[in-house]
């Protein structure tokens, strides 16, 4: 009985969890959904790669980047150049 209790208590945990990223996945822009899928095919991302996949500019990108990691979405790993991105 208490497997079963505490499975049912992770169904419902992780069927919060599926809600509030639909609701937010709902109200971030193209690009940004767009950054988000390829992190989680690539499991990491540079903004150079997401130039060549989007053909969005470097500045535009940076931005998108910076609010993806604000919120909580992405890591942010090195600095400069070398700075790369992966999911939370």
């Amino acid at each position: 009985m208490f497997f079963l209790g505490s499975l049912a208590e992770q169904v419902r945990r992780l069927e919060k969890k599926v809600e509030r990223e639909k609701i937010m996945l709902a109200a971030m822009p193209e690009l940004q959904l767009q950054i988000v899928e390829f992190a989680r095919e690539h499991g990491r991302i540079t903004i150079g790669e997401t130039i060549k996949l989007t053909g969005a500019s470097r500045n535009t990108l940076k931005q998108h980047f910076r609010a993806l990691v604000e919120r909580g979405t992405l890591n942010q790993y090195g600095s400069d150049r070398g700075v790369w991105y992966d999911l939370c």
